[in-house]
């Protein structure tokens, strides 16, 4: 099988549509009997490439399609021309369109009208399971404790490319600090790297809208007025860019009674590199560059128990299939789940459950998510039957508590028999 691969220059001020040109121009070149041209226009590229891929088993790439075609108001059509008059003649011909700015691909390729119906499949490429980031880990050589490998992926989530930043001779402390607290480590500023290729001039307002979901889910109203920015569609329109780059996701609450999605619902930062860039590395960022964490271990830092917590939970979320199968429960079975909350009026107290399943049975499962340094003692069993007991249950609904834990519990809370169900991280790797 042949396969023809092109990738868009990055976007920066000086890149103009002639050298996006100028440089398919060359790469088609370099892969075909094509010659060195400087084309002017997209169609004669085109019409090129199609030359060489009219017969067999063929594959066409074009990585980075927004960089590639963005200065160009008529590449699309253009492209879509190609596709009808030329590339789909071959019925063995795959092209593939792929890009890192979901929201551009989504607004001008998904959406559009001009390749309605000429699309045969969708793939939104999201993090690694945390059963395959434990297979990369392993097959760096990583092969410390479950505790070491959750301190890794507490930071990087499943994000292939920063897992495969550690070197397996250190600890996952010092490969932590190397990466995110010494001068010149890779993580300490990838945050400005994304967001620029990613967002362009609304890199601004995104980084503030991540910033302010560090510090916890908000409903839009509370992004709206910490941002001092009106709830419009504006606003809306740069919380969907974001869903769609896969920073943040917007969990909805429901009606347990009718098991349907309420309006009511919050924004969560669902990336943990993210999240510990807000927490951790910006505040001490002037530090960092002067190399004072050198000596310094991770845990003299303040707040690190809280922050793991939070990073914890985002593992768990992003990987609830894991969770469905530890408690025998079939995804058909499933009539909501997400972290559930309700709003405190007259009729309800306030309540939150890190994560709450309903099933078509009647039956509700309560998941708290907690990590702690130590092992976890009977003082959860009152914080999470304190959290139920705020809940209205319909007739006939059984509320079942689950515990999911990353470092132990005590013989006491092990004996006392409250928990459906115990679930130590090691079980999802």
């Amino acid at each position: 099988m042949k396969c023809y691969v092109f990738a868009g220059l990055a976007p920066k001020k000086n890149v103009t549509a002639q050298m996006q040109r100028d440089e398919f121009a060359k790469q088609l070149n370099l892969q075909t009997n094509v010659p060195d041209i400087k084309a002017n226009d997209w169609t004669d590229l085109f019409f090129l490439l199609s030359r060489e891929t009219k017969q067999g088993r063929v594959i066409i790439l074009l990585d980075e399609i927004s960089w590639m075609g963005s200065k160009d108001e008529n590449f699309l059509g253009k492209l879509k021309n190609a596709w009808e008059l030329y590339f789909k003649k071959n019925p063995k011909l795959i092209l593939v369109l792929c890009g890192s700015v979901s929201s551009w691909i989504e607004k001008n390729i998904l959406s559009s009208t001009g390749f309605f119906g000429r699309i045969a499949y969708k793939l939104t490429l999201g993090e690694l399971p945390l059963q395959d980031c434990n297979l990369l880990l392993e097959s760096l050589g990583f092969k410390r404790s479950h505790f070491e490998k959750f301190l890794i992926l507490a930071l990087s989530g499943g994000i292939p490319w920063y897992i495969e930043l550690i070197n397996a001779k250190y600890s996952a402390a010092e490969n932590i600090k190397k990466l995110c607290f010494i001068q010149d480590g890779i993580l300490v500023e990838e945050f400005k790297y994304i967001f620029n290729d990613l967002f362009g001039r609304r890199k601004k307002i995104c980084g503030k809208i991540v910033e302010c979901l560090a510090k916890g889910p908000k409903e839009i109203s509370e992004i709206s007025k910490e941002l001092n920015y009106t709830k419009s569609g504006s606003l809306n329109e740069y919380l969907e860019d974001l869903i769609l780059a896969g920073f943040i996701s917007r969990d909805y609450t429901w009606n347990i009674k009718s098991g349907d999605d309420l309006k009511l619902s919050k924004f969560r930062l669902k990336d943990n590199y993210l999240r510990f860039y807000f927490k951790y590395i910006i505040p001490k960022l002037t530090k960092i560059q002067r190399n004072q964490f050198k000596t310094r271990t991770l845990s003299s830092l303040p707040n690190w128990e809280a922050i793991m917590g939070l990073q914890f939970e985002n593992i768990v979320l992003n990987n609830r299939m894991a969770i469905w199968e530890l408690l025998n429960i079939k995804p058909d079975e499933i009539i909501s789940d997400n972290p559930f909350f309700q709003r405190q009026n007259l009729k309800q107290p306030g309540c939150q459950i890190d994560y709450f399943i309903q099933t078509k049975f009647q039956t509700l499962f309560a998941c708290e998510i907690k990590f702690s340094a130590h092992n976890i003692g009977n003082d959860i069993v009152e914080e999470l039957r304190t959290k139920i007991s705020k809940i209205h249950l319909p007739k006939g609904f059984t509320c079942l508590p689950v515990l999911i834990h990353v470092n132990g519990i005590t013989k006491e809370l092990e004996n006392a028999d409250y928990f459906y169900k115990i679930i130590n991280f090691s079980e999802l790797l």
